[in-house]
């Protein structure tokens, strides 16, 4: 086969470029369909999402990159994008073919993109999508008349329906045989001339002359501390020579790529674009009653409680049928294995392990299919236009409303629901306020002591105590994520308040296949991340509590031998050495021991005290263990060793404390993993640790001191 046969039959590279909601990612989806993987960039937490197209007899490889509405890097998903366009990322080999995705609706904006990747002279081709929107808004564009403007393929699409698309294949398959593009208009003289030593110097850096030019052009404009400036200080003199001649020139150096650009865009515009006055759309009927200053925030929190409703209660049955599944696969297990420490292992090991990670998957895929569906549709933007000012008030985008209610369901998917936060700090503080939100798993824990120790009377005659009580905890918390929140935003994660630049997307039905996709990945993502090392974790939690083997004294109740074993283990041991740390909270050894065994799953704590007091099977509304624990007796004193203040100093500990291990296991890696991630972790993990402790201590010490305990 000559070497022209194999150029034209070898893999192809391709990368997938656009601004955000240009409907990008749904053009990936009905391109590569199934046939994709999800891994992170090493290093950061930005997803590398690939997926494989076949062209006639050739496979390419189609890299969907982060959304950005510039080549000008300024968060790591633009430097990402920036880096594998112009071929110097050190992760991903450079693209053969580069697809530019442009909204047809807002054709200026996103042809500023396109006019800096045509600099790039690599090949490529555009992809005019949502060209029916377009039309619907009185919009008439002529690919021709676009082709010839840009000097690349411009082929009309409709990803959603799958229009276009059989286009699109034939253009990206003939691209790498075109002339390469370059740039689509000229530098007027004095600004050519002011550039040329900038462009001349980052040439002798390796730099092709068309990247050249371009760089020279973004640089004049960049802010000091520029990546590129800083790696190479010696551009820096001649950077600012090129803006003393621009400015003795009349022209404004921050500003002189933006106008150069749009000039050439109007001038573009005007040749391809003719537009008509359609008359008032369903759209526009619809927007009065979304972002109405009344109505707006009333559908919001109807849609929010329906969102937290599928969460919390429809999740529930099939969290059952997992639970019953991975339960049955224990008995079996345990019914092909003799008694010892490999069935244990197995049973209560690694079975129950699989059980924590697999219980959470029913919440993970409600809640990415509820934002997705919100995403796509256009109205997530419109939701954080509406909650932008509200919490701004404690340093919070709107974004950061959902990934907090969700957490009422569970932080590990709404530790996942932060993605949408773009910038770092804000995400990073809402990561970290999220455990205080009272999720799913502490209900057990109130459950059991407020049924245990608050008499179920009446308040006003129509609301229980009991009723009172576990709304306190919710709003202890909820209170506790706000006010944190504003002070990390004060300090620790204090940045200059960024302005709400926000595209409203137009209103579009959601594409079921690419919700799919987008749910199974995400759930794959959780799988692969959290699972391994929640997996590990439930087991050496295992081990802690199995070994040493104790000798049980014969005729010891099966109850008290379970209690005795516990107690003689690593881990009960360790809940008689922190005991005279818990004291001052009113905690004993057994309630050390099961907060210990509750990192694993808080709910574990109710099952943990179950085995301590011989109770089989035990559940937050199982009778007996209520009255063991209202029975027990402290053995140095003979008075009650749980008391209803005992009982509010422990559901005030489990507000504020993270004990779970999957939590911290995702905002590990959610923070951007490695050691970076797991400082974020430990932190968090500390910070609430030590204010759980505080606020147990101040109930129980101040309750004392008021003679209720």
């Amino acid at each position: 086969m000559s070497g022209g046969a194999r150029a034209a039959t070898a893999p192809l590279r391709v990368a997938l470029v656009g601004n955000p909601n240009t409907g990008k990612s749904t053009l990936f989806n009905a391109l590569t369909g199934l046939r994709q993987k999800v891994a992170n960039y090493p290093g950061v937490t930005v997803e590398r999402i690939e997926g494989r197209l076949r062209l006639g007899d050739r496979v390419a490889t189609v890299v969907d990159l982060p959304g950005t509405y510039s080549l000008t890097a300024q968060s790591p998903d633009e430097a990402i994008a920036l880096e594998t366009l112009e071929g110097t990322s050190p992760h991903a080999p450079p693209p053969d073919v580069i697809v530019a995705v442009v909204d047809a609706v807002h054709l200026e904006r996103n042809l500023f993109l396109c006019s800096q990747l045509l600099e790039l002279g690599r090949p490529m081709v555009v992809a005019l999508n949502q060209v029916d929107l377009a039309a619907a808004a009185g919009l008439r564009i002529d690919p021709v008349e676009l082709t010839l403007a840009l000097g690349v393929p411009v082929v009309a699409t409709v990803a959603t329906r799958g229009e276009g698309l059989d286009l699109l294949r034939h253009a990206i398959a003939r691209a790498p045989e075109l002339p390469r593009p370059q740039r689509p208009w000229s530098l007027p003289d004095d600004v050519a001339a002011a550039l040329q030593p900038l462009q001349r110097a980052l040439e002798n850096l390796g730099y092709a002359r068309g990247v050249a030019a371009f760089e020279a052009l973004r640089l004049i404009g960049a802010p000091d501390d520029d990546p590129r400036l800083t790696a190479h200080p010696e551009l820096c003199p001649l950077r600012t020579e090129a803006q003393r001649q621009l400015r003795a020139a009349g022209r404004n150096p921050a500003s002189v790529e933006a106008e150069l650009r749009y000039a050439w865009i109007d001038d573009v515009v005007r040749r391809a674009v003719r537009r008509e006055h359609p008359g008032r759309r369903w759209t526009d009927r619809i927007e009065a009653v979304v972002l109405h200053r009344v109505a707006g925030p009333i559908l919001f929190l109807l849609l929010m409680g329906l969102l937290f409703q599928a969460i919390f209660a429809w999740a529930e049955p099939v969290m059952n049928v997992v639970e019953s599944v991975v339960n049955s696969l224990g008995w079996a297990i345990a019914s092909l294995l003799p008694l010892g420490e490999l069935r244990s292992l197995w049973t209560d090991g690694i079975v129950a392990g699989v059980g924590a990670v697999l219980v959470f998957v029913p919440q993970i895929a409600i809640l990415f299919l509820f934002l997705g569906l919100l995403e796509d549709s256009g109205y997530m933007a419109r939701a954080a236009f509406l909650l932008d000012r509200l919490m701004r008030g404690v340093g919070l985008p709107g974004r950061a409303f959902v990934p907090l209610l969700s957490g009422y369901a569970c932080a590990v998917p709404a530790v996942l629901a932060t993605r949408t936060i773009e910038d770092r700090r804000d995400r990073l503080a809402t990561i970290l306020v999220i455990p205080f939100m009272s999720c799913s798993a502490r209900l057990p824990i109130y459950t059991l002591l407020i049924g245990t120790f608050v008499p179920a009377v009446s308040v006003a005659g129509w609301i229980s105590l009991q009723g009172l009580t576990l709304l306190g905890m919710y709003l202890l918390g909820t209170g506790t994520a706000l006010g944190v929140a504003a002070l990390f935003k004060r300090t620790l994660l204090r940045g200059r308040p960024r302005p709400l630049i926000l595209e409203l997307p137009p209103y579009r039905w959601p594409n079921p296949r690419t919700l799919v996709v987008q749910v199974g990945h995400r759930v794959a993502l959780f799988l692969r991340r959290a699972g391994t090392v929640i997996l590990a974790l439930s087991v050496v939690l295992w081990a802690l509590a199995t070994y040493p083997r104790a000798r049980v004294p014969a005729g010891t109740p099966p109850g008290q031998a379970s209690e005795f074993q516990l107690e003689q283990s690593v881990l009960g041991r360790a809940g008689r050495a922190i005991e005279p740390l818990v004291r001052p909270i009113g905690f004993d050894w057994k309630i050390g021991v099961s907060i210990l065994s509750s990192l694993a799953a808080r709910e574990v704590f109710v099952s943990t005290m179950g085995t301590i007091y011989g109770v089989g099977d035990a559940t937050e509304t199982s009778p007996a263990l209520r009255d063991k624990l209202r029975a027990a007796r402290d053995p140095a004193t003979g008075r009650p060793a749980y008391t209803p203040l005992v009982a509010f100093a422990l559901m005030v500990f489990y507000v504020y404390a993270l004990m779970c291990v999957s939590t911290i296991a995702v905002v590990a890696r959610e923070t951007g993993g490695g050691r970076i991630g797991w400082r974020w972790a430990a932190f968090q993990f500390a910070f609430m640790l030590a204010l759980a402790y505080v606020a147990a201590l101040l109930v129980y010490q101040g309750g004392r001191a008021l003679g209720w305990g």
